[in-house]
């Protein structure tokens, strides 16, 4: 068994459970402040940090379909504010919204309003972390410029967040036509 304490982030600790009697299926789920992942004892060291990543997206995901009301997206939003930006951004209004199908999110920071596609409802946590967090730095630099982009530096799955995002546009361009599955 081990445990890691919050990272410097914040980030909830991860307790990795293993069990003898457990061959080929991992499992994870939330408990209190913490995750516990539980896996094969036999299995290594790169596997176990690899399955890790799967089960910590694969709760994220399940989190994240739990529709979230524009109440909880603000303290989000304030969270993140606090977390990353040093509490700087201070939105007036965070919602969903359903008229936006070709982007993620929008601010206006004139009125201090961020708003997020519905289309991210299902997504991993990180993954609307990262577009709130994303509107929420357009609320301190108003273009995409270098002073923009050393604002998200902070936030560690920025990477990996925009792939996931990359790649759902990349899956909406591929041609749905007839021998192709649809969604």
């Amino acid at each position: 068994m081990s445990a890691n304490p919050l990272n410097s982030a914040g980030q909830r600790a991860v307790e990795v459970r293993r069990s003898s009697r457990r061959r080929r299926t991992v499992s994870a789920y939330r408990e209190g402040d913490r995750t516990i992942v539980l896996i094969p004892a036999r299995m290594s060291a790169d596997e176990e940090r690899r399955w890790i990543d799967v089960m910590l997206d694969k709760l994220a995901a399940q989190e994240s379909k739990r529709m979230l009301g524009d109440g909880e997206l603000a303290e989000r939003a304030a969270r993140l504010s606090q977390q990353y930006l040093g509490g700087r951004a201070r939105p007036a209004t965070v919602r969903w919204v359903t008229n936006q199908n070709t982007r993620w999110g929008s601010c206006t920071p004139a009125e201090s309003s961020i708003r997020l596609s519905h289309r991210l409802r299902g997504m991993p946590e990180y993954v609307v972390d990262y577009v709130l967090l994303h509107e929420l730095a357009h609320l301190l630099v108003p273009g995409h410029g270098p002073r923009f982009w050393q604002l998200l530096e902070v936030y560690p799955r920025t990477e990996r967040a925009r792939g996931y995002l990359e790649g759902v546009v990349a899956a909406d361009r591929l041609p749905h036509g007839p021998g192709t599955p649809d969604e």
